[in-house]
């Protein structure tokens, strides 16, 4: 993005002259010549001013990548976008929400001082909402302009915590349920809880591939998949599942096809959402702080605006696990 540096380099005058002149500084001695001249510069450099934001008149724009319905199904969006919502309730920010689906949605966020994306967006539609505004964060999602914030989960991090603690129970033939997300027309949003479980049993020279499923992230897709694993003559003693929505439907199948959670395959899932906590047995999981990392967001958002900073920031925020009942130490395994 074009700074008064950069246009007075153009225009060959001095920083100070820009910005008066970008200022309509009548009081400034120069000719007119040299005004066109840095009104050129600053077309030519796609230059735009910065607008002083007050606390007191803050908007924050939100687009949501995850319908309301979809919300209700997997609860992660919800919990960011919550998050978010509670910081601007708290520091009496106005929201303007959006959905990615929306066709009107740059006019709708055209008077916004801030922008949060949250979700997953396509190269395009990422780089149509970097023109909103220069303070906006993407909150889990990496995209590849390396000028703008983004806040992910630490992904790999979670899944080793998930995999080291099954291996400690002595698994091995430990399974992987997934899900597959498109953005845009048909981009493959790539899953690096996927990635970091291929690379944590490859280093461990551990098949895979019989053991790696992908569906949608849903509870029926889950079922589904592990379904598909108790018939296979290869049925794993483990199943780490990259959402909790999947892990719940795994130990459903496991559970109709008169097996047990954990005494005959452990189960592991990832986000920690609430209702883990009350299944029988109760499901361990990655905790994902989706609601802090909402907070995170708005707050960086609303600083960043209120101080002038547009220095980008590549956040990653540390999972734990949370160990209940669905996972146990093999039975040929010493205690």
């Amino acid at each position: 993005m074009a700074t008064i540096k950069d246009i007075a380099r153009e225009a060959g005058v001095s920083q100070g002259a820009v910005s008066r002149i970008l200022n309509n500084d009548t009081t400034l001695s120069v000719s007119p010549e040299t005004r066109q001249r840095v009104w050129e510069a600053a077309d030519l450099l796609k230059y735009h001013k910065v607008k002083t934001v007050t606390k007191s008149e803050f908007r924050m724009g939100i687009v949501q990548w995850y319908s309301a319905e979809k919300e209700m199904q997997d609860n992660y969006y919800l919990l960011i976008r919550q998050g978010v919502e509670e910081f601007c309730k708290k520091n009496s920010i106005s929201v303007v929400r959006t959905f990615r689906m929306d066709t009107n949605d740059l006019d709708i966020l055209k008077e916004v001082d801030g922008l949060i994306c949250i979700g997953k967006f396509s190269k395009e539609e990422a780089n149509r909402f970097v023109q909103v505004s220069r303070y906006m964060v993407f909150l889990d999602m990496a995209v590849e302009n390396h000028n703008v914030t983004t806040i992910t989960i630490d992904f790999e991090q979670g899944v080793n915590l998930a995999m080291d603690h099954l291996a400690k129970l002595g698994h091995e033939k430990i399974a992987f349920l997934g899900g597959r997300e498109y953005v845009g027309d048909k981009e493959l949003v790539k899953d690096e809880r996927k990635e970091a479980y291929i690379s944590y049993m490859k280093k461990r020279n551990q098949e895979f591939r019989p053991l790696l499923c992908e569906g949608s992230f849903s509870t029926s897709s889950g079922y589904e998949m592990m379904e598909r694993l108790l018939r296979k003559r290869t049925i794993p003693t483990a199943v780490f599942a990259a959402s909790d929505a999947l892990a719940l439907g795994a130990m459903k199948a496991i559970k109709d096809h008169k097996r047990s959670v954990p005494e005959d395959i452990s189960v592991i899932g990832f986000n920690d959402t609430e209702i883990g906590a009350y299944t029988s047995p109760a499901l361990t999981t990655v905790h994902a702080p989706a609601f802090d990392m909402g907070q995170y967001g708005a707050n960086l958002v609303y600083a960043s605006a209120i101080m002038g900073i547009t220095t980008p920031l590549r956040v990653k925020i540390p999972c734990f696990l949370v160990k209940r009942d669905s996972c146990k130490r093999l039975k040929q395994q010493k205690e």
